[in-house]
């Protein structure tokens, strides 16, 4: 089932992602409406429901987190704001006093949380859903605009694509006790112009950095465990070079990797999906559609590529064996290029949505409701 709504521009599932496609339940879409204003929506069901005032400034950026359907929104004004989705009002409102660049929402064992980077590289780390401000972190010298949580929430990774900027991975717990641990444990991996990273699903240590270098863009996969050691002065964290290799040069510089949980690392290349061992060694080469790979949707079950076209290509990572299969080919109706299409993806257990831009005011998000057949 296809369908699609006129829209702002960003969107995060209020729903819960889960690991297989059951069809069942309600699919929670929350977005940004004309930069000021909020909606949920019923994406099974193709309807609004919920709607938030007009706010007195846009909207920058927002989070969810699903699992207590609440929906966190920074505005140009810095100021921080907890939505329930049902309520006029928000929960809670407090200040960042700096410009956020960065936002993610995520459930720890100390309970929920709202982490967000600043363009003075400060990591704030607010409690849900009041808004304490627990403690706050000058972490990097530049803005933070990379920020990724290891899967059960061990380990924060920042960082600032810049020549002279390393990047860091601070130990959670650190930044939600500061009374116990006066100074975050962290470590600095000494690994400049990172690309991309991400943690290996399924295990907490581990984590893949992609770089580009130099005028050719030479592309270098290497792979860290991060690892805490007792010292004199108590506790230290340091990242241990376990795997790296090179792309070859005919290949072009990927644009967007991801990892599965059997230490595979799959990235997009002009048109074809390259799989490779953490060696080096490569598994598969997928070609399966004409078009230029735009984006990369990854995670433990799944591998949705969307292409320039808008049509998305679906494979599944194999049970017992390193391999993706491909399941099915969505195309895009309105098959717009390049220039207007917001390459944003995501998906949950019921649904697979995308964001459409068809010029600078008008989006849409396109939504493709997963049945399942008898």
């Amino acid at each position: 089932m296809n369908s699609e709504y006129s829209y702002g521009g960003t969107a995060y599932y209020l729903s819960g992602s889960g690991l297989t496609y059951n069809g069942q339940g309600k699919s929670i879409v929350c977005v940004v409406t004309s930069m000021t204003r909020l909606t949920t929506w019923d994406i099974r069901e193709g309807a609004m429901t919920w709607v938030s005032p007009i706010q007195p400034t846009c909207i920058m950026r927002l989070a969810t987190l699903p699992e207590l359907r609440l929906a966190i929104t920074v505005d140009m004004e810095a100021t921080i704001k907890v939505w329930n989705c049902y309520d006029k009002d928000a929960l809670a409102t407090n200040s960042m006093f700096a410009s956020c660049q960065i936002l993610k929402a995520v459930l720890t064992k100390d309970g929920p949380i709202v982490l967000a980077g600043d363009d003075s590289g400060n990591l704030h780390t607010f409690r849900i859903p009041d808004l304490h401000l627990i403690s706050r972190v000058h972490a990097i010298e530049f803005a933070i605009n990379q920020l990724h949580c290891s899967p059960q929430r061990k380990w924060v990774y920042l960082n600032k694509k810049h020549p002279h900027v390393w990047p860091k991975v601070y130990l959670m717990k650190s930044l939600l006790r500061p009374s116990e641990y006066p100074t975050p444990v962290c470590t600095t991996i000494n690994y400049t112009l990172s690309f991309k990273a991400f943690w290996t699903p399924r295990r907490e240590d581990r984590i893949t950095l992609l770089s580009q270098r130099g005028p050719r863009q030479v592309s270098k996969f290497v792979t860290f465990d991060i690892e805490l050691e007792r010292t004199e002065d108590g506790i230290d964290a340091k990242a241990r070079p376990v795997a790296s290799f090179t792309l070859p040069s005919d290949v072009k510089a990927p644009e967007w990797m991801g990892v599965s949980d059997k230490d595979v690392i799959v990235c997009s290349s002009g048109t074809s999906l390259l799989v490779y061992n953490m060696k080096g060694f490569q598994l598969q080469r997928l070609q399966d559609y004409p078009a230029e790979i735009m984006r990369l949707l990854v995670d433990p079950l799944h591998v949705i590529v969307t292409y320039i076209d808008g049509s998305l290509e679906v494979y599944m990572w194999e049970e017992s064996s390193p391999y993706l299969k491909k399941c099915y080919h969505l195309q895009n109706p309105r098959h717009m290029g390049r220039q207007s299409m917001l390459p944003k993806t995501l998906c949950d257990n019921v649904s697979i949505i995308r964001v459409v831009t068809k010029g600078p005011n008008c989006c849409f998000l396109m939504a493709y409701v997963l049945k399942v057949c008898s």
